[in-house]
């Protein structure tokens, strides 16, 4: 077996075993000797190079045990593709963070992850206004050839992929779960679609019982690989203001859209533009000036999405901007907005006939 190939299943080993830190990989990776499995198979050199000794041992057991023709065969039925940091296929901007994964687990396209991308997070909650901005953010930058990235998670996180799946121009779903597992369970229709349309990416090994701590890593590895992490919708105490600030720290761009004063929902992202410096957006084009090389080097097609939106009548109007605050069903718009019933059904069949707005069971309204 070549040098390289053994060092990469080495590394895969050491993540893959029980209590076998990201720094204790570290210290072996520095010590630099991948002549021979064996070596793994005493302990001495490595307690040596500062491991604990109960560290040593889990490493020794882990050699000993290593059958790599049935973890391959494994990952092949599975249609797992692994990449380590030493990789060609490595994402170049994940190289760049204070503590890239060692290993990453792949289903779908691996071209995405060197792919120029955005990140996009928000609250699990969102209202019709963060869904509908979520949405039309993701479409946008996909249209343009920009790959979103997102956690696969409730709320805006969903939203951002299936906007992305839109556009046309790939996604990213960063899991913190192993990458095979399908969190939350609600997903897993999206799951499918990203991993044939998409990409789907964690560190997690396989087999890996699921738990809080697993979720923060994921945000980091979202974060960093992502030119820039937009926020829709956070409330105070949001995981995805982790995500922002974690950007905040790479030195990555960070943007924010506004909300209401009153939303708790939008205290995150309206704290990030005061406190933080976060730019405030309102469209895909607030986003791309702020990489303006992306296009001057072919990396993204500026032309993609750039049909204008349909002109919408006062009436038409009216109607799609009590919607934005929240789905309605036909009596509760009739109430709001004091229309006469045959106008307004007259103008909802206009809304939904210009993708505006999208009805659901009993009657009920919302924002595409």
């Amino acid at each position: 077996m070549a040098s390289d190939d053994m060092r990469r299943e080495m590394i895969l080993t050491l993540h893959e075993s029980a209590g076998i830190g990201w720094q204790t990989i570290r210290k072996i990776v520095e010590y630099g000797r991948w002549d021979s499995y064996q070596r793994f198979t005493a302990n001495a050199w490595m307690t040596s190079i500062g491991m604990r000794q109960e560290q040593a041992n889990t490493v020794v057991k882990a050699f000993e045990a290593l059958d790599i023709e049935r973890r391959s065969e494994q990952f092949y039925k599975r249609k797992i593709n692994v990449i380590t940091r030493f990789d060609a296929a490595y994402p170049e901007l994940l190289s760049e963070i204070p503590q890239p994964p060692w290993v990453l687990y792949v289903i779908g396209d691996m071209d995405l992850l060197n792919r120029p991308s955005i990140a996009i997070v928000g609250t699990r909650a969102p209202t019709a206004y963060g869904r509908k901005t979520a949405s039309e953010l993701a479409k946008g930058l996909s249209e343009r050839g920009i790959a979103v990235v997102s956690g696969l998670a409730r709320g805006i996180d969903g939203i951002a992929h299936e906007g992305a799946l839109r556009g046309g121009g790939g996604t990213i779903a960063v899991l913190g779960s192993p990458v095979d597992m399908i969190y939350p369970a609600e997903n897993r229709s999206l799951y499918h679609d990203i991993a044939a349309r998409g990409v789907l990416v964690s560190e997690t090994p396989l087999g890996s019982p699921l738990h809080p701590g697993l979720f923060p890593l994921r945000n980091r590895i979202i974060a960093g690989l992502s030119l820039g992490t937009v926020v829709v919708e956070a409330a105070q105490r949001s995981g995805s203001l982790i995500t922002a600030d974690l950007a905040l720290e790479m030195s990555r761009e960070v943007f924010a859209v506004p909300g209401p004063l009153s939303s708790p929902k939008s205290a995150g992202t309206n704290r990030l533009i005061s406190k933080s410096g976060a730019k405030l957006i309102t469209s895909v084009a607030d986003i791309l000036e702020e990489y303006s090389w992306l296009s001057a080097q072919g990396l993204i097609n500026s032309e993609w999405g750039s049909e204008p939106s349909p002109i919408l009548t006062a009436d038409e109007e009216r109607i799609y901007q009590i919607l934005l605050d929240q789905p309605c069903s036909t009596d509760e718009l009739h109430e709001l907005s004091s229309m006469p019933f045959g106008l307004l059904h007259a103008v909802l069949i206009n809304l939904t006939i210009k993708r505006k707005i999208e009805q659901h069971r009993g009657s009920i309204y919302s924002v595409t």
